[in-house]
């Protein structure tokens, strides 16, 4: 018998059919203070469950895979059921039209993500030694999966770039994508990153600073046991103003906010603009061992340039006042270029039934990969870091 023909799979429709200490041993979140990534955490997972944000009619139907040898479980996955494309940052709404339009069905279809959350990281959370064989395993599962259930196909977005590699020879194709992430440099102070920026970019971060600050209060931080149930309570508020203007409706419902004041306050940065004793606006950040990844902004007034400093410029100084290496802000967005987060390329992996459509895909990507490329590369050149610094300090 093959070592692969030992890896036995099993589909779990809740995440507390599966041992939390089974999970978290895959996911590796639990050799630090911090977990190596929030968002694969057992808590944030059934956070996103038992508040509703994910089954139900929310078109994110829990689908977890769990793969062992023997009784040992050796690899898990984060799968859900979609019947649309919403929150997953990795854009697929062209291709459902052209599937449906050709007279196919393209949902329901699977994703292998966190749902709502464009932050790169392990999508198979497998344990140390059984990294190409659990992966493999799981990925041939999702596909299976399709052809027993006649399901267009699986979608694993904001993976690793080994994963991609292990994709590729599995037959998935491969998309790039585009972020802007800050990266610390060492930096003992915030005055030593603006010292690293060209003149002119270094006098516009002061000025937006200098205006931002006088919306007439403070901005404090809170994590762990400073933050109160009332903070969540108004981060909802802000949390709904955000919604309702990009996308009509919260993804996430009332309910998580306060399953994460349960079970992940330690592990959240809020940012709150303050003014006689009430939250007026305020940013939501996860804290990783090595990372600060901010996810949520909203304000219940608008004043000039408060977005700027407290989802950019106040998250870099704590970034730098914990030695944290990098600032992920979330997906997209030029206009994070003058403010010190430079281009990085995101990544994943799709897998579709229909030979025709797989190549006609496969074609797109190819074209799209070097478009990112170059764009890439031409906005690097355009970093608001002196030139003799910006090749030192970015790849």
């Amino acid at each position: 018998m093959s070592e692969k023909s030992k890896v036995d799979i099993s589909v779990f429709d809740r995440i507390d059919k599966i041992s939390e200490l089974d999970w978290e041993r895959c996911a590796q979140n639990e050799k630090s203070k911090f977990p190596k990534d929030p968002f694969t955490t057992y808590r944030f997972l059934k956070a996103l469950e038992d508040s509703a944000s994910v089954g139900g009619v929310s078109g994110w139907l829990p689908r977890y895979l769990v793969a062992k040898i023997n009784s040992l479980v050796i690899g898990v996955a984060p799968m859900y059921g979609k019947t649309h494309s919403q929150g997953e940052y990795v854009f697929d709404h062209s291709w459902a039209h052209a599937y449906q339009r050709a007279g196919g069905s393209y949902y329901p279809k699977i994703q292998i993500a966190v749902p709502f959350t464009p932050v790169t990281g392990r999508r198979f959370l497998v344990c140390e030694g059984y990294e190409e064989l659990g992966i493999e395993a799981l990925m041939n599962a999702a596909k299976q999966m399709c052809l027993q259930h006649n399901i267009s196909g699986v979608h694993i977005t904001f993976c690793t770039e080994s994963e991609v590699e292990i994709g590729k020879e599995q037959g998935f194709l491969y998309r790039k994508g585009q972020q802007f992430h800050w990266l610390n440099k060492k930096y003992s102070s915030f005055d030593e990153f603006l010292s690293s920026l060209a003149s002119r970019k270094r006098k516009a971060i002061r000025k937006e600073r200098r205006i931002a600050n006088t919306f007439g209060g403070e901005i404090v931080w809170l994590t762990g046991a400073q933050i109160s149930l009332a903070d969540w309570q108004d981060f909802w508020l802000f949390y709904q103003d955000t919604s309702a203007r990009k996308w009509g409706q919260p993804y996430l419902t009332k309910e998580f906010f306060f399953k994460l004041h349960e079970v992940m306050r330690k592990d959240v940065l809020l940012i709150m603009c303050r003014r006689e004793g009430k939250n007026v606006a305020g940013a939501l950040n996860f804290i990783s061992n090595e990372v600060l990844y901010g996810r949520y902004w909203g304000c219940l007034e608008d004043h000039s340039f408060l977005h700027f400093e407290v989802c950019y410029y106040q998250a870099i100084e704590y970034a730098i006042n914990n030695n944290l290496s990098r600032v992920e802000a979330g997906a997209q967005g030029h206009h994070k270029l003058a403010r010190g987060y430079m281009p990085v390329s995101t990544h994943s992996l799709h897998w579709v039934k229909e030979d025709n459509f797989k190549d006609a895909i496969g074609q797109f990507l190819a074209s799209e990969r070097n478009v990112v490329d170059e764009e890439n590369e031409i906005l690097t050149s355009y970093g608001p870091f002196k030139k003799n610094n910006l090749e030192e300090n970015y790849d």
